[in-house]
């Protein structure tokens, strides 16, 4: 099978995308041949401008129907397979929208919620982010968020949760939780990466870790390259193994200054929290935006991997772990 052949067939699905979402970023989508993807729809806003965010989503799913599709459940990203559509996750990147009403979280999940990460860069009533000078860990109010998170399937995302939030988390969870898009602290020391050993202790407990694409969180910084970033997925390969490993991009392809100031301050208008970056990121050469993901195909089949494992990695480990969270019947390794 060649490598077109292979990417065509498998299963491929992003653990998170932040794009400026649009007809042309939908049809890069379907380019790249994604099948589904976690796509965020708030950070720092609030319960009121959630809702029009998600308002929005459910006008783009009409308007553009020919080339995404809501995504509820597993059996709904096998159909978006089956037809040749993109599956879109609606997800958080904070859980600020539910403000001081745990019920809101059956309100979202309702409309298609699936993923939330519980703290964005800085406190929230949940507990810390990874920016916050103190974690003072999970607050009894984040464990009954993570709870009730667990009993109604919405996957529990740590990605720029605080180390000993992020910890408090993993022991807390009835259910498996995940770092959606996040890059191990052994490849390089930075706030934003997470450490080898909560990474570990993550995926002991049924977790997962979806491997994020951003030049600052990589050993080669602005100059990295797609073949590095199967260099650095064989680093998290070793970490956790070949089933507890998936893509977390963090794309963020249409934005500019004005969008990364806005993300990079506190509850987006406070205190800058992270320099070096003004604009966006880069990515790895070759693997820049979502038209791309053939080329991260193709770079794992030329590094030499078989074609089991690409297709573990491309996107056949991330439905496993949302069938074990959100509890899907008839889930299982692709075909």
């Amino acid at each position: 099978m060649t490598p077109e052949e292979l990417h065509a067939d498998a299963v491929v699905i992003d653990g998170l995308i932040i794009s400026k979402w649009s007809r042309d970023v939908f049809e890069a989508m379907h380019r790249g041949g994604l099948t589904a993807a976690n796509c965020t729809c708030a950070v720092w806003e609030g319960t009121n401008e959630t809702l029009a965010n998600i308002a929005q989503w459910k006008r783009w799913f009409a308007e553009h129907a020919d080339l995404i599709t809501q995504v509820h459940s597993v059996a709904d990203i096998r159909r978006a397979k089956a037809e040749g559509r993109v599956g879109i996750v609606l997800g958080w990147q904070n859980t600020y929208a539910i403000e001081t009403d745990l019920d809101l979280l059956r309100v979202f999940r309702d409309l298609g919620v699936r993923v939330m990460q519980l703290t964005y860069n800085t406190q929230n009533l949940v507990g810390s982010g990874c920016w916050e000078t103190e974690d003072r860990g999970l607050s009894d109010y984040g464990r009954d968020v993570v709870d009730l998170m667990g009993e109604l399937g919405i996957v529990v995302d740590l990605s720029h949760v605080g180390e000993r939030t992020a910890a408090d988390a993993i022991a807390h969870s009835e259910v498996p939780v995940c770092f959606t898009h996040a890059v191990p602290k052994g490849l390089k020391e930075t706030p934003r990466n997470k450490s080898d050993d909560l990474i570990k202790a993550c995926v002991d407990r049924g977790g997962f870790l979806g491997f994020a694409t951003y030049g600052p969180f990589l050993p080669w910084g602005d100059d990295s390259t797609v073949e590095n970033y199967v260099e650095a997925l064989e680093y998290g390969l070793e970490l956790v193994g070949e089933d507890a490993l998936g893509l977390g991009t963090d794309f963020t392809e249409g934005y500019g200054p004005e969008f990364f100031s806005w993300l990079r301050r506190d509850k987006g208008t406070g205190r800058q929290l992270s320099t070096g970056f003004p604009g966006r990121p880069r990515n790895p050469k070759g693997f820049d935006g979502m038209a791309d993901y053939p080329n991260l195909t193709a770079a794992m089949l030329a590094r030499g991997w078989p074609e089991d494992r690409v297709r573990k990695v491309m996107g056949g480990n991330w439905l496993n772990c949302l069938s074990r969270v959100w509890g899907d019947a008839g889930a299982g390794a692709p075909t």
